[in-house]
């Protein structure tokens, strides 16, 4: 119903940035609400970012807020996540989301997200 597909992710030092891009298809691909996970290595996967399909309600982790932007492209139902300032912490797989609820209601947690890319590494050298 709906596919999701990352790109983007690589090698950097730490202070570089980097930035990824979510293709979403299918028919309601657009009309759905979109976020970023990241899962390290032996870790669970946690929440980086989220933003509704009019880009008017935007969510942050603390530990990103400041440093990533998230960003969508409704005509190329597209969504990006601009990571400035990386730590070697942000070391991940990071996955894109999609959810069929309201990010006004429900939580944030993995459970609340029903789509999900194939993940992307992103790797921080210190």
């Amino acid at each position: 119903q709906v596919q999701l597909v990352e790109s983007g992710g690589g090698l950097v030092q730490a202070g570089d940035s980097l930035r990824l891009s979510c293709a979403a298809s299918g028919f309601i691909a657009s009309n759905l609400p979109m976020g970023w996970f990241r899962q390290a290595p032996g870790k669970e996967r946690e929440f980086v970012a989220a933003i509704s399909l009019s880009s008017g309600t935007i969510y942050y982790a603390d530990s990103v807020k400041g440093r990533f932007t998230i960003s969508r492209d409704n005509a190329k139902n597209t969504v990006f996540l601009q990571m400035n300032g990386l730590k070697p912490e942000d070391t991940a797989v990071y996955y894109c989301a999609a959810r069929a609820t309201s990010l006004l209601s429900g939580t944030m947690g993995s459970r609340s997200w029903s789509y999900w890319g194939q993940g992307t590494q992103v790797t921080v050298s210190s």
